[in-house]
């Protein structure tokens, strides 16, 4: 019964934070698609196709920390907090590094950065000015995403939910004044909206080093730990974390493709999209809690090597899984006029935006399912290598080419473009069940 209680008290622990801090993120994002779509639907493509670069940089930094994750969460399970440290050394100094490399690489080649999303101009000439201002972002948000993610796996939480409520206020604050020039500043439009998530990001990465230093004492760190070295977890860190950081990285690159088709489809599809994608987001909010939460009780619990407890955990969630994604995808659907009514954006814009979400919300259930058992469960029981090639056949041989033949070949309504772009998230779910049917998924990566 103790078990019972733990068991629910850690998911809730973990699920509730996370899932709150996706929910005040995607409201950050959402007043930004509001602020931003009042001054026109190019605004609002343009910044919608240059977040798909913070989108693709999100997606492989996340890859890096949820690589860490596997490692960490196991030896969270055994109290290793020398080995959870070198860990932790190894993620910062990789995502720096790449969080740095990248800034530079958008900052200098922001036209040809995005011409590889759009051949629209008028788009490209208004997305300019506001990349090469997010792209210094990318620096702030390694940082801190990085130390939130690896605390997260020693199960300390409270960071994650205000650092997200301070950013809410300062971006919403800051979008106000400096887009629409309030309080004596010029009105900026997009590049003011560029300017206002810098700032929020510059602030969160102060809160996130004064926390972790001068905080949090689960796992006391001093600057100079960030810049050690430890060869064995290094190794096996490229062994167990590797797969999921290339998975993440070709999902993101999925995602840029799939990019690059909307955005030759028109200004109405990239603007309905947008809108969609949002929306979706937040029907994922809760699931993605509940998979950061599986991640470390799967792994704590096999780095204990109480492997019935594992499996017993794994159905339990899996059950959850399903009713959350049930829950949300009716959630979205019936939401959907709610939501579209707050854009500035044309009738035929409208009407796409409202079919595409329709889509999107019945996917949704297999996405809240099979997504949450590959970046919980799999992941937690250090099964990277699957989760990766199920991620590479879908992706590259199922959806981009399906997408890419129903855009421009067979030219179907953007409807069903949009349908063969998800397509797979109405496939997996059944792949993730079958896996963890057996034990194969069970991998303890921990050294004695």
């Amino acid at each position: 019964m103790d078990n019972e209680k733990n068991f629910y008290k850690t998911l809730l622990k973990i699920a509730l934070p996370v899932a709150l801090q996706s929910l005040i993120s995607l409201g950050v994002v959402m007043l930004d698609n509001i602020m931003v779509g009042s001054l026109g639907e190019t605004a609002l493509s343009a910044v919608s196709l240059s977040n798909q670069v913070t989108i693709f940089f999100t997606f492989i930094i996340k890859g890096i920390s949820g690589g860490a994750a596997i490692l960490i969460s196991q030896y969270w399970g055994k109290h290793d907090m020398p080995r959870i440290k070198n860990v932790f050394a190894i993620v910062f100094q990789i995502s720096a590094a790449f969080g740095i490399l990248t800034a530079l690489l958008v900052f200098f080649k922001p036209g040809a950065t995005m011409r590889i999303f759009t051949n629209n101009y008028d788009i490209i000439n208004e997305a300019i000015g506001y990349i090469k201002i997010i792209s210094f972002t990318y620096i702030f948000f390694t940082i801190s995403e990085t130390f939130i993610a690896m605390l997260r796996c020693v199960e300390v939480v409270k960071l994650t939910l205000w650092n997200s409520i301070l950013s809410l206020f300062v971006n919403l604050f800051f979008n106000y004044v400096l887009i629409f020039g309030k309080l004596g500043f010029p009105a900026l439009g997009i590049i003011g909206a560029a300017a206002a998530t810098v700032i929020a990001r510059f602030i969160e990465l102060m809160v996130v080093t004064i926390y972790i230093f001068y905080v949090q004492k689960i796992l006391p760190l001093r600057p100079s730990d960030l810049l050690k070295s430890d060869k064995v977890m290094l190794k096996d860190f490229t062994k167990y974390g590797l797969p999921i950081i290339a998975g993440d990285v070709q999902w993101g690159l999925v995602g840029v493709f799939k990019a690059t088709i909307i955005g030759r489809l028109g200004v109405s599809m990239v603007a309905a999209n947008s809108i969609t994608e949002v929306v979706l987001s937040l029907g994922s909010i809760f699931t993605t809690g509940l998979a950061n939460a599986a991640c470390v009780v799967i792994g704590k619990t096999i780095g204990q090597k109480d492997y019935v407890r594992t499996r017993k955990y794994s159905n339990k969630i899996q059950i959850l899984f399903v009713l959350v994604g049930v829950s949300m995808a009716f959630l979205v659907f019936l939401s959907r006029y709610i939501v579209v009514s707050f854009y500035n954006i044309g009738a035929d814009t409208r009407t796409l935006a409202l079919q595409l979400i329709a889509i999107g919300a019945v996917t949704l259930i297999g996405t809240s399912y099979h997504a949450a058992c590959f970046v919980g469960i799999n992941r937690g029981g250090g099964d990277s290598h699957f989760v990766f090639k199920v991620d590479l056949i879908f992706g590259w041989l199922v959806v981009l080419p399906l997408s890419y033949l129903a855009a421009f070949v067979w030219k179907l309504p953007l409807p069903i473009v949009f349908l063969f772009i998800r397509i797979d998230q109405s496939l997996k779910w059944l792949i993730a069940f079958l896996r963890l049917r057996g034990d194969k998924w069970i991998h303890n990566v921990t050294r004695e």
